[in-house]
């Protein structure tokens, strides 16, 4: 009898990075000047809507392949300066793919120059005069997705026919065609725009209150059932955060996400549901949250910004983003852990701290959060007055 594989790691969902980024592409078949004017003309047509990065190599010549910049030099793993228009960092040590998808968490787009990086997917410009060099990159065309005939090219090498099956199926644009790439890049952009998902925060012991705040009906039902079903008209699933022990009951009415980070409060809601589903986008409502209605979530979701950390409110009150009415995206994922091992889990903060955009909300009383029986009564006087 065989005994069951021993796994020595918890498997656990993993969010679709390549090698820097979610969204990249490596351009790859022509010299490195031909790809660098290329993403310069993809970048300025992208950049005012989407965070955009490029990776490439630099040729060290003569004496420069023997001296280190600046404090290097001396010694220095490490140095930051401000440029004042832009920010420099220089290193001196070995960097993986971790660290980079680090660096490269809040980029919606990264274009690879295909000579000296590789990337998950691949642009392949059909240029004679490096078809030898192209034929020896074979390896890199995992994932083909666009073919770029230069000046003087009028077809696909037949080699590149013999080793991608689907070759006809992959659009061809003539390198020139400078609107008609940038369109292709933008339509995969908004076909790779992460799905949104709900999660009401009805986890709390709601000592302040002293009763269930979740329990508690606002519009004549439980409130976190209420917020669940009124959530569904935007999202693509919906689930209520819970406490493991609460699980049982919730359950029974309406799929749960129980908290895996513990004891971190709305912080560990959050978590969780990102290490449930790293590539979707999350709409948290807190269920204390008893003014919020449809044209509260239809704004947010209407005037979501993919490309920043978070879509919040900003509370007119004190001038801060509401974190537990938010839309937090994927890449805000890294983010939050990122605040967690420094000591902070106040969502609040890392919205602050963070490419979040805030919005001025059309219903500034949706934002009133209620904790405790006289915040109760103050709600209930307004929502008679609707």
């Amino acid at each position: 009898m065989t005994s069951p594989e021993h796994k020595k790691h918890a498997a656990i969902n993993r969010p679709n990075y390549g090698n820097f980024g979610r969204a990249e592409w490596a351009i790859v078949g022509t010299n490195c000047g031909a790809i660098k004017g290329l993403a310069g003309q993809i970048i300025a047509a992208l950049s005012p809507k989407v965070k955009c990065a490029y990776v490439d190599a630099q040729h060290a010549h003569g004496e420069e392949q023997a001296h280190l910049p600046g404090r290097l030099a001396s010694g220095a793993v490490a140095e930051y300066t401000d440029q004042i228009t832009h920010h420099q960092f220089t290193l001196n040590r070995p960097l993986n793919q971790f660290q980079f998808r680090q660096w490269f968490s809040e980029m919606d787009l990264v274009l690879v120059n295909g000579n000296h990086q590789q990337a998950k997917a691949q642009v392949v410009v059909i240029d004679p005069a490096k078809e030898a060099s192209l034929q020896k990159r074979l390896s890199q065309l995992t994932h083909v997705q666009l073919f770029l005939l230069t000046e003087g090219a009028e077809e696909i090498f037949p080699f590149l026919k013999e080793v991608l099956p689907a070759w006809q199926e992959i659009p061809v644009y003539r390198l020139q065609e400078t609107e008609k790439i940038v369109s292709f890049f933008q339509n995969q952009l908004r076909q790779a725009a992460p799905v949104l998902n709900g999660l009401v925060l009805a986890g709390g012991r709601s000592v302040r209150m002293g009763q269930d705040k979740g329990a508690l009906q606002w519009h004549g039902k439980e409130q976190r059932y209420h917020l669940a079903e009124m959530m569904q008209e935007f999202c693509a699933e919906v689930f209520i955060s819970c406490r493991a022990e609460q699980q049982p009951e919730l359950a029974a009415q309406y799929p749960t996400l129980p908290d895996t980070f513990l004891d971190l409060g709305p912080y560990g809601a959050i978590l969780s549901a990102f290490r449930e589903q790293p590539e979707a986008a999350w709409l948290v409502v807190a269920c204390d949250l008893p003014l919020v209605d449809q044209r509260t979530l239809w704004q947010l979701v209407q005037e979501r910004n993919p490309s920043a950390v978070a879509t919040a409110f900003e509370n007119p009150q004190n001038r801060f983003p509401e974190p537990l009415i938010t839309i937090w995206e994927p890449k805000s994922y890294l983010q939050l852990l990122a605040f967690l091992a420094q000591g902070y889990t106040c969502p609040r903060k890392v919205l602050i701290n963070s490419a979040t955009h805030l919005l001025q909300p059309g219903q500034p009383e949706a934002l009133l959060n209620v904790n405790t029986p006289q915040e109760q009564e103050r709600a209930r006087q307004l929502l008679a007055q609707r």
